[in-house]
């Protein structure tokens, strides 16, 4: 178990983060288009065998890279069409405050994200609802009753012009 733990920390660079190099890199762009690619499918593609590619993903899964798997659904066949961006501003930025925010709009369903930023307002959340009266519901009677909420202000999404779920993970200058 040491060693294992040895070979983790020799993977991280000098910032603390994982080294990755061009096959890593292949993985993980295999795997956020299908993430249910086979092993044998997966060491195909990255032009490994197999047990060395499992080795690979098992190191990605220990180091963090890969939090997981999940299905990606599709909020508008389930009904969800409605995304409005909300921008909250909190009566104060204590750490305390902060922290008692962040844990309260975790537990809300309808925030997709919720993002600490810089300027005007402290965040910027992604709130998706059936329509816009479950919307007004939403804010009125859950996100204006959040700890330490002063004030908001919300963009009604019309469309949905670009949405990745793969950053680019900077693939071409990777050795």
């Amino acid at each position: 178990m040491a060693s294992e733990s040895s070979e983790i920390v020799r993977m991280r660079g000098d910032n603390g983060k994982p080294r990755l190099d061009r096959l890593d890199n292949a993985i993980l762009v295999a795997l956020a288009q299908d993430a249910r690619i086979s092993i044998t499918d997966l060491a195909v593609r990255i032009g490994l065998s197999k047990s060395p590619t499992q080795a690979r993903l098992k190191r990605l899964e220990t180091q963090g890279v890969i939090k997981g798997y999940r299905a990606l659904l599709d909020p508008i066949r389930l009904g969800l069409d409605h995304v409005a961006f909300v921008e909250v501003r909190l009566s104060e930025t204590r750490e305390a405050a902060l922290e008692a925010f962040n844990a309260a709009v975790r537990g809300v369903p309808q925030v997709e994200q919720a993002h600490m930023i810089a300027g005007r307002y402290d965040y910027l959340l992604k709130v998706r609802t059936r329509n816009m009266a479950d919307y007004r519901h939403v804010l009125g009677e859950v996100i204006s009753n959040l700890p330490y909420v002063d004030a908001t202000s919300t963009f009604v999404a019309m469309e949905a012009v670009k949405e990745v779920m793969l950053p680019d993970i900077g693939t071409d200058d990777l050795t």
